[in-house]
């Protein structure tokens, strides 16, 4: 089996969802003896330093691929223009090639593979930034076209892909999300918590949300329902926005303002990789009510690290979790405000949601994630055979 996997994300020092995806994959597939894998990706434009991330798999049997010709970036939005085939760069000996972030560019030999991990852009297209907006009008559907299978990450994922792009249900397979579980547990200790929250300048109690502040991910709603809450109850935990700023983050820091609960919030902009866990596992509850998800992974890796959940009743969200969270209308600010007393004043609730959250996580690793994805290329490969068989 030989597959080779477009693996640009790597590159970039402050991993998203899809770097953090990649990095897991190949992580577990270094595992597996029999297949030769081989990383592309563009160094144009990269500093050594910024190149350490993906020279680690070297190390672990991935033949490295990389091209100098060419930057990525320039790259991308230039092959509508100019059909540059993919295999001019890196060859075209793979039987397989994975893309993980929408697209397949032009020219790829072998079966074609890509991610396709929500439909925001047509369903919130006001939350998604121009630029990417015009990248997906000119390459999703010749994505679609030119794939031999498509992996998203959840059965809702499927079923908007269905609706969005017109795909046929047989050519998406599901490849869920899992949790590094070596690093997201519960078995920090106080010392190590405290020091992670001293960092942050986190002192006292707090609730916590992480993730990009942007108008998706409903951090506007929540900081009205805490300003709700603060009003209700004149003590309350702090609440800590823990990630970098997105699109349109200024209401946020507006909303603040006019509110009047400067001092009670605390962002701490992005979070260390290493201080995530730690900080999940000090709060006294993780409150993601995003409006819409692919699949959701910080309620789960919040629930590794035993604590208590409170997410949104839409999208992918209920099939994640199930039932092992608390369920908000995320366009309710009285929701949850009120999800957010609850775990204040029940422990009982707490404790409940904490085991019901330890073992929903169970079900998700990215272990299991790699095998589902080692049975999709096996597929595709037995497709292949059948076919020179039947010839």
């Amino acid at each position: 089996m030989k597959i080779s996997f477009y693996s640009q994300e790597l590159i970039k020092k402050q991993k998203t969802g899809v770097g953090w995806t990649i990095y897991h994959i190949l992580d577990n597939l270094s595992k597996i003896k029999n297949c030769d894998f081989k990383l592309d990706y563009f160094t144009n434009g990269y500093k050594k330093e910024q190149l350490n991330e993906i020279m680690r798999f070297e190390e672990k049997g991935f033949l490295l691929n990389s091209c100098n010709r060419f930057n990525d970036i320039i790259y991308r939005y230039l092959w509508n223009i100019i059909p540059i085939p993919y295999s001019f760069f890196f060859g075209e000996d793979s039987e397989i090639t994975q893309f993980f972030n929408y697209y397949i560019p032009p020219g790829v030999k072998g079966k074609k593979v890509t991610v396709i991990y929500d439909m925001t852009f047509k369903v919130f297209p006001e939350t998604v930034r121009k630029r990417t907006l015009f990248f997906l009008a000119l390459n999703i559907k010749k994505a679609c076209n030119r794939a031999d299978k498509i992996i998203t990450i959840s059965e809702f994922s499927k079923n908007e892909i269905i609706k969005y792009l017109k795909v046929e249900p047989d050519k998406i397979s599901i490849m869920p999300c899992g949790v590094d579980q070596n690093k997201f547990h519960n078995n920090y200790t106080i010392k190590e918590i405290n020091e992670a929250k001293k960092k942050y300048g986190i002192e006292d109690e707090y609730f916590l949300y992480l993730g990009t502040l942007e108008p998706r991910k409903n951090v506007e709603r929540l900081v009205k329902a805490y300003s709700l809450l603060k009003k209700e109850k004149f003590k309350i935990p702090k609440l800590v926005l823990a990630g970098k700023k997105g699109w349109l983050y200024n209401e946020i820091f507006n909303i603040i303002e006019t509110e009047g609960i400067n001092a009670d919030i605390i962002f701490t902009d992005y979070v260390d990789e290493n201080n995530v866990p730690l900080l999940m596992g000090g709060a006294k509850a993780f409150v993601f009510p995003s409006i819409y998800e692919g699949f959701g992974l910080p309620p789960l890796e919040a629930m590794a690290c035993g604590t208590p959940v409170i997410t949104s009743n839409v999208a992918s969200l209920p099939e994640v979790v199930e039932g092992a969270a608390l369920m908000v209308n995320p366009f309710s600010v009285d929701e949850i405000k009120e999800a957010m007393l609850h775990i204040m004043e029940s422990d009982e609730l707490a404790n409940q949601l904490i085991e019901k959250g330890f073992n929903r996580v169970k079900k998700f690793t990215w272990e299991n994630s790699t095998r589902v994805l080692l049975q999709i290329y096996q597929n595709l490969l037995n497709e292949v055979k059948s076919n020179e068989n039947s010839i």
